[in-house]
């Protein structure tokens, strides 16, 4: 049987979300003004994280989307932050950086069928889900929540530590 390349579905998919997008900005009068005013010139970086993981899928160079996943993720905090005006977030959501990195980790890890790869951007995501939280309830952004927030997420740190060899064991 014939291997094969991932090149036309990737090609294939990329042509209907263009597509979809073209058609939609001529069916909805003001969308693509909306979407630029709204969110601005991080959909530009997004754009940017897209294409890379693109090229990885192309060159099945799984591994690409680890820098797409940190592009695409501050492509996304760009995004937010151009649209409420919440500059000072940075403050705190640096935080979850590493996070991103680790989504990178656990979809190539997916993609390459690696368990322990994907193990470990799971512990990425979730430590960089306490360090938002920590810095997050710090700065005071989580209001009443970050205090109830961050020590339920130190919480389950220590169980999943714990609890760690006997998952690995499996």
């Amino acid at each position: 049987m014939k291997q094969k390349h991932p090149s036309g579905l990737v090609g294939g998919i990329i042509l209907i979300l263009i597509g979809a997008w073209f058609l939609a900005v001529r069916l909805i009068p003001g969308l693509e003004n909306w979407v630029t005013f709204r969110f601005g010139w991080p959909i530009i970086i997004i754009g940017v994280a897209i294409l890379l993981l693109v090229i990885g899928l192309v060159s099945r160079e799984r591994a690409m989307a680890i820098p797409a996943c940190i592009v695409g993720g501050i492509g996304g905090l760009l995004c937010w932050q151009n649209a409420t005006g919440n500059w000072e977030s940075w403050e705190y959501a640096w935080a979850l950086i590493p996070g991103f990195v680790g989504a990178g980790i656990l979809i190539s890890g997916l993609l390459g069928g690696e368990r322990d790869e994907a193990l470990h951007g799971v512990r990425l995501i979730i430590i960089s889900a306490i360090l938002f939280a920590v810095f997050g309830s710090i700065a005071g952004a989580l209001g009443a929540w970050g205090n109830l927030l961050w020590p339920c997420l130190l919480i389950l740190a220590g169980l999943f530590l714990l609890l760690r060899p006997y998952l690995s064991s499996q």
